[in-house]
Formats: C-alpha cells, structure tokens, sequence
C-alpha cells in the first residue's frame, strides 16, 4: 500500500478519532492525567484482545526460531490456540499488575458516575477503531506471507509504547501540557498503525526470519 493510501485509509483515521475523543472530553471534563490514564489501560487491554484474535484466525503462520517449553515447535493449529492462550495470560498478567498500580494512584470507585460513563464511553470508542481496523485490514494483512507467530506475539507490546510513554511523562503535567502530551501520542498512535500493517503487507524474499 503506498503512503497516499495509507493516510486515506480508514482504519487509520478510525484510531485517531479515538484519540481525538479522549483529547475532546478531557478538555470539557477538565481531566487530570489520572482520568487519562484508565483510559489508555482500556485502549492497551483492547490492543492486545485484537491481537488474540488475529492470532487465533490466521490461516497460515511460520514456528521458525520460535520454541515453546525449550522445543521447536511445528506450525499446526493446536499450536496456533496454545500461543494464543499464553499471549492472553501474559498480557493479562502485565495488565492486572497495572490494574493495581492505577487504582493506587485514582481508584475507579471515586470517580464520578458521570466521569466514569465518559470514560468507558473512550474506551469503547477505542474499542470500535481497533476491531474496525482488525476486520477491515483481515483481507490484506499476511497476503503476501506467512508471519511468524512468535514475532506477531511481541507486536503489542511495541503497539502500545506510545501510550505509556504518555503515561509515564505526563503525569505531573498541567492540563494544558497533558493534551499536547496526548496529541503527540495519537500522531505516534497513527505512526505505529501504519507501521505494523506495512510490516503485516510487506512481502517476503528468501527464507523466513524472526525480524521483519
């Protein structure tokens, strides 16, 4: 896909206007990067839901270099579902250990119902741009060859250091600097999105290696 087509696409400026609602409602509600922050654990957790599924539903994938138990592993779809099982403990190990650390620091339980409805409504938000873009890139994505399925695990975790950069600088910021912080973050969103999907297309020549 070339740069023209990329910037068109519409999964693309789906994860924008998901940014672009969080950056909207925490100017009205006058959030702090607290508020912010449950929100981006929302988008991280749907992220790596979305990639589950890719994983679960790929037709054809490489075990090259990858071991599972200190042993190679063949490409069958037993070991397809057993990856996917252990990339969502994983994650969601890593996830609920963040649970804990944001409740510390703003627990869900006093914030207000209105806030609260808004932010579950930004992470829904979240959610519809990346499952739109998950079926909407399905067609096209591996089209040209098969990923390695230890390789597809890590992509996450790549995806999501723009938010936790955020996050992590962000956090004694004003208001004001906070949402510059999340415009730079959704343009670096926007960068990964296309990243990854260029990685997912991007033809292969000669064998197979863990590195795209």
């Amino acid at each position: 896909m070339s740069l023209n087509n990329r910037i068109f696409d519409l999964s693309l400026w789906g994860v924008v206007l998901g940014n672009a609602l969080s950056i909207v409602l925490a100017l009205v509600q006058g959030w702090d990067m607290g508020e912010i922050m449950w929100v981006y654990w929302g988008q991280s957790i749907i992220i790596g839901l979305a990639n589950a599924l890719r994983i679960f539903n790929l037709k054809e994938f490489s075990t090259e270099n990858f071991q599972m138990n200190d042993q190679p592993v063949e490409a069958t779809p037993q070991t397809k579902r057993e990856v996917g099982v252990f990339f969502l403990i994983h994650y969601g190990m890593f996830h609920f250990v963040y649970a804990v650390f944001l409740w510390q620091e703003l627990p869900l339980n006093t914030i207000a119902e209105q806030d609260l409805f808004l932010l579950m409504l930004c992470v829904m938000g979240f959610m519809v741009s990346h499952f739109f873009s998950l079926a909407h890139n399905f067609g096209q994505d591996f089209k040209h060859k098969k990923p390695n399925i230890g390789t597809l695990m890590f992509y996450p975790y790549l995806r999501i250091i723009p938010m936790h950069l955020t996050i992590i600088f962000g956090h004694a910021m004003d208001q004001s600097a906070m949402v510059l912080f999340m415009i730079l973050k959704t343009l670096a969103d926007a960068g990964m999105h296309m990243i990854e999907h260029h990685l997912f297309r991007k033809p292969r020549k000669g064998p197979l290696r863990l590195k795209d």
